[in-house]
């Protein structure tokens, strides 16, 4: 596959995707840079070589052209973490905006407004992609959040690069990173799911379990499964009607002699609430009125012995209400595991919004092998899709 490395930018202009589209507070500053750090590399990279860079990027999901959903509004952030200065200009296509790429000289980073001011963007529009395709030499997609959307400047603008066109260190690294867990791994290889729903997971359990030594599944969905198989959960959160897939799932999982984990025993609460009255029950006797938020103890003991047997790691989605203090012992107890895991030679992926979210919040980024970008992206890459914005760098 075609990466920064394969060009020199000297004297080039890289028009790039860049996924800028980062919270801000209601004074507009950004509170989450991470994203754009995860740029960093790729702009110094052409920026060394001797050429200049184009940026383009969304923010939020505007209706038509609002301040809020200014870009504007990141370039300080942008110049702290890039280290020098960032032009900007308040549109994405026409005259300013030619103008401006035209004046910017090797060495200079220009800034495009918000791409989703124009309802093109989101609809791949062939004739938006032209233009944009005029503002650089050479594109270069970083956007690893957006890679599963045929937007306009994700995967149309890439027909009008026939040879010129690379993923970025970024968008590579994902991508390395996911084939690492999906196609190359280490024996044996373990994939942790949890979250709330067993729906949204499904057609990644289906494409997995012909890849995985183990499989955790924790969190809200694990109820679905113990209710399918005759245990009481109390006021759990259950999907009813996907008990039946729960258990052909546990079928396929034995015909493929993938050892499926699910906890034994739960923190239950009597109410959604921090401050609720909790007591320690086995999973499949949870007593009516009472609900499941988080591993229990024997759980979490379990899961560190399977977590610690394993050479290749997946982890998407927490095993209990870790927004709250009272229910996040588990997922800590877990990114501890792996932690240990990571430090004796095993490579482990996190992604997915709530994993990301628990790594950051308890300290566990920069000690996993790799943190992704992108929830969606993410998961559709897992599931055996092929990514739009990835295939038109291939094609």
């Amino acid at each position: 596959m075609n990466t920064l490395n394969d060009f020199n930018f000297e004297n080039k202009k890289a028009i790039i995707r860049v996924d800028f589209n980062v919270p801000l507070n209601d004074k507009f500053e950004v509170t989450d840079t991470t994203r754009i750090q995860a740029a960093k590399p790729t702009i110094i990279k052409i920026l060394e070589d001797g050429g200049s860079c184009v940026l383009m990027s969304h923010l939020g999901r505007p209706k038509g052209k609002q301040d809020e959903f200014s870009l504007r509004h990141i370039v300080k952030s942008v110049i702290d973490i890039i280290g020098c200065n960032v032009k900007f200009v308040d549109d994405c296509v026409g005259d300013k905006v030619e103008e401006a790429v035209a004046n910017l000289v090797d060495g200079e980073i220009l800034l495009l407004e918000n791409l989703r001011f124009y309802d093109e963007e989101k609809k791949g529009d062939v004739a938006f992609a032209e233009k944009l395709s005029k503002y650089g030499d050479i594109y270069v997609n970083d956007a690893f959040g957006t890679a599963h959307r045929a937007h306009a400047s994700t995967t149309i603008i890439a027909q009008f690069f026939k040879e010129n066109k690379c993923f970025g260190s970024l968008l590579a690294r994902e991508i390395e990173s996911i084939d690492k867990v999906l196609n190359n791994s280490e024996k044996p290889v373990l994939a942790i799911l949890g979250g709330a729903k067993v729906s949204s997971k499904i057609t990644v359990i289906e494409n997995i379990l012909d890849k995985v030594d183990h499989l955790i599944i924790g969190g809200g969905m694990s109820f679905t499964f113990i209710k399918a198989q005759g245990g009481k959960i109390g006021n759990s959160i259950c999907e009813d009607d996907k008990m039946e897939l729960a258990l052909e799932i546990l079928k396929q999982a034995k015909a493929k002699n993938v050892q499926v984990h699910i906890p034994v025993d739960v923190i239950a609460a009597d109410d959604f609430s921090n401050d609720a009255n909790t007591q320690i029950c086995d999973i499949d006797a949870i007593p009516d009125g009472w609900e499941g938020v988080d591993a229990g103890l024997k759980s979490q003991e379990n899961f560190d012995g399977v977590v610690n047997q394993c050479k290749t790691i997946l982890w998407n989605g927490p095993l209990g209400v870790f927004e709250m203090e009272s229910f996040a012992g588990g997922t800590i107890a877990l990114g501890h595991s792996i932690d240990k895991a990571t430090k004796n030679g095993a490579f482990s992926l996190v992604g997915g919004g709530d994993s990301v979210a628990a790594v950051k919040q308890f300290g566990f980024a920069d000690k996993v092998s790799y943190v992704s970008t992108g929830g969606g992206a993410m998961l559709e890459m897992l599931e055996g899709k092929n990514l739009p914005g990835i295939e038109a760098i291939l094609k």
